[in-house]
């Protein structure tokens, strides 16, 4: 889902400062999606990952279609929802003495999505305050990513 963000606002905005950011990320967003799968046997992998391609897309594409301010804001709202979902994971592997290199990948690439987080958030404070429409997206976005995250766990 997050490579697909960032190749979603890379296929409609236009401002180079946005596309430089999100090209920085996509990178990063591609480097954790290989060191997950490392871990995970692609009989693991979900079923419904079309489904999460798409939202993704979808994910970074319309804010892209309002401008830089709603993409920040989207991602913003995504990382921290991310950093959230990270912290569980590295918590109950914590325990696992046997699994601490998996554990240290979880965090390595917790503090990458936390500084994607505080670089979007840098980023918007040059907009003026956002309205209630991008608030509410933001809102439905961490909704969605958790009820997503939820969705997988019983299928």
């Amino acid at each position: 889902g997050a490579v697909c963000i960032y190749q979603g606002v890379l296929q409609f905005t236009r401002d180079p400062a946005l596309r430089s950011f999100a090209e920085h990320h996509l990178l990063t967003e591609q480097k954790h999606l290989c060191l997950v799968s490392d871990w995970l046997p692609s009989s693991q992998h979900s079923r419904l990952l079309p489904l999460w391609r798409l939202a993704g897309f979808l994910t970074g594409a319309l804010p892209a279609l309002f401008g830089p301010k709603a993409v920040y804001a989207t991602i913003e709202a995504v990382e921290t929802f991310v950093d959230h979902h990270y912290e569980e994971q590295i918590l109950v592997l914590a325990s696992q003495i046997e699994l601490n290199d998996l554990r240290q990948t979880l965090l390595d690439c917790q503090a990458d999505e936390v500084a994607h987080r505080d670089e979007a958030a840098a980023a918007s404070r040059g907009f003026s305050q956002s309205g209630w429409v991008l608030r509410a997206w933001c809102a439905m976005v961490g909704a969605g990513s958790k009820a997503a995250v939820n969705l997988i766990r019983h299928i």
